[in-house]
């Protein structure tokens, strides 16, 4: 059964930096597009970023610069490493695979 499992979330102070991991487990991991999505008070659901079956990257234009999606694929985690966060970038994290997995979400706290 796949599963997605995130952790790594908290509270940062505006400007610091934080790094989410997505534990993945029952698909294949390696080839699979895989995404970030977050859920902003107030907003709703917003796609953040994600990366593709040959490791390319993309990213939303309010993180770009700033955020860097990466995988590894001997652990099966997917990462996304956030600096210079926002007060903004507050919300639920999640990992989603491409066949509609989603994991539970670490919440993301930015605010002096």
């Amino acid at each position: 059964e796949p599963q997605l499992v995130e952790s790594g979330g908290g509270l940062v102070q505006p400007g610091g930096s934080l790094t989410l991991s997505c534990a993945a487990s029952g698909f294949f991991f390696r080839k699979s597009l895989m995404t970030w999505v977050r859920q902003v008070p107030g907003k709703g659901l917003e796609w953040v970023s994600g990366i593709d079956s040959e490791n390319t990257p993309g990213y939303a234009d309010t993180v770009k610069g700033r955020f860097t999606c990466s995988r590894d694929s001997t652990t099966n985690t997917l990462f996304l490493h956030m600096n210079i966060l926002k007060p903004e970038d507050t919300g639920i994290y999640y990992c989603a695979n491409g066949f509609g997995t989603w994991g539970q979400g670490t919440q993301v706290t930015v605010s002096s």
